[in-house]
């Protein structure tokens, strides 16, 4: 029994001598303790925690080498490799998690819509439900500081730039026809369905290196990448119908929407500007097919639409009116893949195919014009660590443009261009610490059609002043092709050119977002013509020059009022250009020196129902009076629109939706025509050029079909 009993006692005194005591302090990176840490071995249960002085002790039989690790909320984890022996009376730094919700965020110039983005300023579903879009996303946006109120056009004007300086992409590729045609003083549209995309991204400059030939702005739409449930949904409206149906599978589903559109029932009832022949009218569908792999998702979206009107419009030089007949056909194919490589490299690439065709008839001229487009791109991410990530890439974009004109006086007459643009990328992203972080990149463009080999350097700051606020800092070079109306007649430009400044505040509070941006634009080489419009007579150059700068507000409040959401924006601009057929530099017609609006949905429990308004104020507008010497001499009286929208829930999957665009009646005047001799006393007559209608009225049903019982095509409902 005795010597049993020495025996215990060895074994214990020895285990006693094989523990080895591990110790050391934990702090951040201001030599603040941290208490509470986590540090243990792994691989073992041996570990502790840290004390109110960031020290922690702990006792371990293992020995050699081991991994100690230390973690804590928002902070990086930390992990040390080594003999356990010298683990005694360490010190170990924890740096803040740049990951963490709380961290700075790289926004200059940028709102973003979608559930991947730390900081949203609208929702997707925001393109539905506020009274002025008319469920067109480019509709929403217009709502957003920095863009220009231009109600005859309908495209994107942002901060001084024409509308074909911001362009759009589906999941990363470019989009070559976003838009549906229309006739003079009519708005178009965006061709594609709000409810296909859960994540939407505008920049209204500074933007990334790896988009380019833009100058002023870029849209990014994101498709969904899982559909929650299979479905089918109908919609019976005021101006046509729309179907749409998900199905879902294991590893894949698809969507596919349709609708058709015409406006002959509508006009019958409502006066129009325009004697139409033949109201327009539009059939339209689409498609994403998605199928997840191993290590990724593939996706493949299609969409194809056919149009036509046939009208005669009033003419101060015409008598008899300018006849107008226009028929379209637009395709539209996008696929895309994005994967996991290994766990530091992943890859995204896509490619997409445009064809487009346009018949137009003007009275005793005839316009046939086709697009063929292509955008192919590659793009690799290489993941460090979690503060610094390197991007590079990419792409190619191949555009054949041909038009057939004639005549009474001319037989058929073709001409057109092939632009073809090689581009490489690359750009990285480099957090500091969680509250310092900068993006710098370039990008590098070859144009086959110009022999021109373009540089453009980008870089962005951002620094955490406080827990909910931020400033930051961007600069960017931006190179564009002239579009498509001066280059079928000429090509010897070289590319446009602008350089972007950007200061921006923001402040993101619990359900509140204020931003405030101040920036500059320097524009350079800008197309220039001689003569009216451009044609084969026209002398080109690339000798244009302009400017752009300003300051916007945005504050969006989702708490402060009892089921009230609401934004406000402003923006102001000093803008000058010349290029076109300008004489002299001058504030351009497409740009508003003030513009505001303001957007507010409230929800009535009992009725069931979401009601929202959606006003709009611009300054007047610049045009030439013939009848005064200068050019854009004087301006427009300013525009106003208040439209108010009902969404009323018949059932959980039933929707009854009624909306009216400028409910109060104004009488919006977007410029003027002026005759092109004067009268017998000298001056030149004129009419006011007047929206084809001064009030839309619509009203839908809209019912959905689901496994849950309970969607419905306005979810928040």
């Amino acid at each position: 029994m005795k010597t049993l009993l020495t025996i215990l006692i060895a074994c214990i005194v020895i285990q006693v001598q094989a523990q080895t005591k591990i110790s050391g302090n934990v702090t951040n990176t201001k030599k603040e303790p941290i208490i509470g840490a986590n540090v243990y071995l792994e691989g073992t249960y041996d570990g502790g925690t840290t004390n109110e002085n960031g020290e922690f002790s702990f006792s371990t039989s293992t020995t050699g080498t081991q991994t100690l690790v230390v973690s804590f909320l928002s902070y990086e984890t930390f992990t040390m490799v080594g003999n356990i022996s010298y683990m005694k009376d360490i010190t170990i730094k924890l740096k803040d998690d740049v990951n963490a919700l709380d961290a700075v965020v790289l926004s200059a110039g940028t709102f973003s819509a979608g559930d991947n983005s730390k900081v949203n300023v609208l929702k997707p579903l925001d393109v539905v439900t506020t009274a002025s879009a008319l469920g067109d996303f480019v509709g929403a946006l217009q709502t957003l500081p920095g863009t220009n109120t231009v109600a005859e056009d309908g495209r994107l004007f942002v901060r001084g730039g024409d509308a074909n300086e911001t362009q759009i992409f589906i999941d990363g590729i470019r989009v070559f026809t976003p838009y549906t045609p229309t006739t003079n003083n009519a708005p178009t549209r965006g061709r594609y369905s709000p409810f296909l995309f859960d994540g939407i991204t505008f920049s209204t400059g500074g933007y990334s290196a790896e988009y380019g030939q833009a100058l002023s702005s870029i849209l990014l739409l994101n498709t969904v990448d899982e559909p929650d449930q299979e479905k089918t949904d109908i919609g019976i409206m005021s101006v046509g119908a729309t179907l749409g149906n998900t199905q879902k599978w294991n590893k894949s589903s698809i969507s596919i929407n349709a609708s058709y559109i015409n406006l002959a029932p509508y006009n019958a009832i409502f006066s129009n500007r325009n004697n139409f022949i033949k109201s327009p009218q539009s059939a339209s569908g689409e498609a994403v097919f998605r199928r997840k792999t191993n290590t990724g998702l593939f996706k493949l979206y299609g969409a194809f639409d056919t149009s036509s009107f046939e009208l005669t419009q009033e003419d101060i030089n015409r008598p008899e009116g300018q006849y107008i007949k226009l028929n379209n056909n637009n395709f539209y194919l996008n696929s895309s893949y994005s994967g996991i490589l290994n766990d530091t490299w992943s890859i995204q690439t896509g490619f997409s195919y445009t064809h487009a065709k346009n018949k137009v008839d003007l009275s005793e001229q005839n316009i046939k014009d086709s697009e063929n487009s292509v955008h192919a791109k590659v793009k690799f991410k290489k993941r460090f660590n979690n503060r610094y990530k390197l991007y590079f890439g990419a792409e190619y974009f191949a555009t054949d443009f041909d038009e057939t004109f004639n005549s009474n006086l001319i037989n058929d007459v073709t001409y057109g261009f092939n632009n073809n643009i090689a581009a490489t990328f690359a750009e990285a992203d480099i957090f500091i610490s969680k509250t310092l972080a900068f993006k710098t990149g370039i990008r590098a463009e070859y144009s086959e059609l110009l022999k021109e080999f373009t540089l453009a350097p980008r870089a962005t700051m951002a620094y955490k002043i406080s827990t909910k606020s931020q400033l930051s800092l961007a600069y960017g070079d931006f190179y564009q092709n002239p579009n498509s109306n001066v280059l079928k007649f000429h090509q010897d430009f070289e590319a446009s050119n602008t350089k972007h400044y950007i200061l921006n505040y923001q402040y993101n509070g619990d359900k509140t977002i204020f931003r405030a941006e101040a920036y500059y634009k320097d524009y350079d080489n800008l197309a220039k013509f001689s003569g009216a419009f451009p044609s084969f007579e026209s002398d080109f150059n690339s000798n244009g020059k302009g400017f752009a700068k300003g300051i916007d507000f945005f504050w969006r409040d989702s708490k402060s009022i009892k089921n009230v959401d609401y934004w406000l924006s402003y923006s102001l601009i000093d803008t000058k250009r010349n290029d076109r057929n300008f004489p002299v530099q001058a504030q351009p017609n497409f740009a508003n020196t003030h513009n505001f609006s303001a957007v507010a949905k409230y929800w009535i429990d009992n009725w069931k129902s979401q009601v929202g308004l959606s006003y709009t104020y611009a300054s007047g507008r610049t045009y030439t009076n013939p009848n005064n010497p200068g050019f854009l001499n004087e301006k427009t009286k300013a525009f106003n629109s208040l439209s108010l929208n009902w969404a009323y829930l018949i059932s959980p999957q039933k929707i009854l939706y009624a909306s009216v665009n400028n409910a109060l009646g104004f009488k919006n005047i977007n410029g003027y025509q002026y005759a092109n001799t004067p009268d017998a006393n000298g001056n030149f007559n004129r009419r006011a050029l007047r929206p084809a209608l001064d009030q839309f009225f619509f009203v839908g049903f809209f019912w959905t079909i689901s496994e849950d019982k309970k969607s419905n095509q306005l979810n928040n409902l």
